[in-house]
């Protein structure tokens, strides 16, 4: 992997995932790799961006004066880290992340977060079609359990493998978190 201009970009790593609203998740290790990760990345004294999903319904778990809306403790932003916040699945739409990821010459994105087929999968397949090397950790992102349009349900796993699956190869390359720092050392 090229070190050269590049940057982590952490996802809607919120504590409005804890709501039990959501249901089953997988990879409850999910926060903990990208802890991992992020302390790699600060001791290499790269660029990190973290995204911050924000709704202006206040009875969204994700509206600012909710307790949701905060970014978990274990990867809060530094001050000198860039914060965006987004109101769309993508990370990309409404915000200047394209253009600061341009400014900054950075070409290799390494993506975690939550939750792997929204957030991450929609910010995941722009990166890709918008030219940037795109890095996928595996691990350090998560999903949860939902139901089709013929109330049929599919578990957190098997909707963040075939998540995964669809992102592979065509916008991204899907890697651990072991996978990715060691590549990188």
């Amino acid at each position: 992997m090229d070190t050269e201009n590049l940057a982590l970009i952490i996802i809607d790593v919120q504590k409005a995932f804890d709501d039990k609203k959501w249901g089953e998740r997988n990879n409850l290790s999910a926060e903990e790799n990208i802890s991992k990760i992020l302390a790699f990345w600060r001791d290499k004294g790269w660029r990190v961006i973290h995204i911050q999903h924000m709704s202006d319904n206040p009875q969204s778990v994700f509206y600012p004066k909710n307790e949701g809306f905060v970014i978990k403790e274990m990867v809060k932003p530094l001050e000198a880290e860039l914060v965006i916040t987004k109101k769309v699945n993508s990370s990309f739409i409404g915000t200047n992340l394209e253009e600061f990821l341009k400014l900054n010459n950075i070409a290799n994105l390494v993506i975690t977060g939550l939750t792997t087929p929204h957030c991450v999968s929609t910010t995941t397949r722009m990166s890709g079609n918008l030219g940037f090397n795109t890095y996928l950790i595996s691990d350090a992102t998560a999903a949860f359990g939902m139901k089709d349009q013929n109330d049929n349900y599919y578990d957190a796993e098997l909707i963040h493998n075939t998540s995964l699956a669809t992102l592979n190869d065509e916008f991204a390359t899907i890697l651990t978190t072991e996978e990715l720092i060691n590549q990188i050392i």
